[in-house]
């Protein structure tokens, strides 16, 4: 948004002269000023403080507002907060004056939705559960707001599609928000309680520590993302063939995990494992990977060891979990005659069983510098004829299923597509050995 395209500009303005048109009524209503201040006091200091050091967003301050004060006083609160807010990306004021403005339209809609639902007598009156019914009717009119106005600057200024700009910015935001929503609700009532504004200040202490929590955990998951990041990137300069054959890996096994009825939490375990199958080859010789002519026994042997080297290298990420085993054993084959261990059926863990179907599968259906692409039909032929043999029948089945459901995309991994290697050195099944990558 740095260039910002002229009609992102006019957009802009307009949603400011909307909000602005939302605090003409002030001067004709009785408005709580010390209130009006404290709040907006007490969000831009949560703006300024929280929100910049843990990131995220902080909405029970606005939402409070909106439940306590008429709506054009409820759309002052966020006005200082956002316009003295920290912000990187340039143009700073012109992304100061947006947050601003929506946030104030956003505010001054979830006011006037609650005030027509009798919010306001239900919180003075403490009338549960009723005063819920406008407390989610306000949230639900806040999420609406942004969701419109964020989808607009995505189309205008990000030059998102509009067919994909609004696609799930509401069903995304209203599980956050609706817990800010209801943190809102119980500081308007505290406030209104014989108790006072003091008391409503309390239930902000433990949203700000169940926040601090929620951004750390994004934290050390956005860290493993980029170990796992590095690792695969580096895997993907020293073995170009193959570069998205990992991404590609991983998420064919998302896809045979979650065919298996695996909880999300495997089902990411078994994406880290897709992804970072092949890591090991680090630690084979680049000129064997990149071999033109068919390998030698010994160069076979060589490159054999990967699975143990990619072991070796994720063994400490204890985040990884069972994904280390799919690393060390995913060129195991149900009959004994895989490797590093000859493992046997039940023997080879689940995660490396799922790992050994999503890869030959990929590596069949992807052009490389010595096999073309097979089309998504015959790959899945081969792994039925092998099913049972080499692969987990259970995961093929898994994997038939899933394609049928979502289909598959086949991807080039060769930067050119070269002649069809000669016979002598073509592998005797496409399944039992699906390319110099995967032995």
């Amino acid at each position: 948004m740095e260039a910002v395209p002229a009609r992102a500009r006019v957009y802009v303005t307009c949603v400011a002269l909307g909000a602005l048109c939302c605090l003409l009524p002030l001067p004709d209503l009785r408005t709580p000023w010390w209130a009006v201040a404290l709040l907006a006091a007490l969000y831009a200091g949560c703006e300024r403080v929280l929100r910049r050091r843990l990131g995220g967003i902080f909405y029970p301050v606005l939402l409070a507002g909106a439940f306590l004060l008429p709506p054009p006083a409820a759309a002052l609160v966020p006005l200082p907060g956002a316009l003295l807010s920290h912000v990187e990306q340039r143009p700073q004021e012109l992304r100061r004056i947006w947050r601003a403005a929506e946030l104030a339209l956003a505010v001054w809609a979830a006011g006037r939705v609650h005030r027509a639902l009798g919010g306001r007598d239900s919180v003075v009156d403490c009338d549960f559960p009723y005063a819920l019914l406008p407390c989610a009717a306000a949230v639900l009119a806040f999420c609406g707001v942004l969701a419109l106005l964020d989808g607009g600057i995505l189309a205008l200024a990000e030059r998102v599609p509009v067919r994909r700009a609004w696609r799930g910015l509401l069903s995304r935001s209203l599980g956050p928000i609706g817990v800010h929503g209801l943190a809102g609700l119980m500081m308007a009532v505290l406030w209104r309680s014989p108790f006072g504004p003091v008391a409503a200040l309390l239930v902000l202490l433990p949203m700000c520590v169940s926040w601090w929590v929620f951004a750390q955990y994004h934290r050390e998951r956005a860290a493993h993302q980029a170990t796992i990041r590095a690792l695969v990137q580096a895997v993907d300069i020293k073995d170009g063939y193959t570069r998205g054959h990992s991404e590609r890996v991983g998420r064919a096994s998302v896809m045979i995990a979650r065919e298996l009825g695996m909880d999300d939490e495997r089902v990411e375990v078994l994406r880290f494992a897709g992804i970072l199958h092949d890591v090991g080859k680090l630690g084979v010789p680049t000129r064997l990977l990149r071999k033109d002519g068919p390998l030698t026994p010994e160069e076979r042997r060589i490159i054999e060891l990967h699975p143990e080297y990619g072991h070796e290298m994720v063994r400490g990420i204890s985040f990884l979990g069972e994904a280390r085993a799919a690393i060390l054993h995913h060129h195991e084959r149900i009959d004994g005659s895989g490797y590093p261990y000859g493992l046997v059926g039940s023997q080879i863990p689940e995660s490396a069983r799922v790992v050994a179907v999503a890869d030959a599968f990929d590596a069949m259906t992807s052009t490389r510098s010595y096999s073309r692409a097979r089309p998504v039909r015959a790959a899945v032929e081969e792994l039925r004829r092998c099913a049972g043999r080499q692969f987990d029948a259970g995961a093929v089945d898994a994997l038939v299923r899933a394609l049928a459901k979502q289909g598959w995309h086949p991807a080039v991994t060769a930067d050119a597509c070269p002649p069809d290697p000669p016979v002598s050195s073509r592998p005797r099944s496409e399944a039992q050995s699906v390319g110099r990558s995967t032995p």
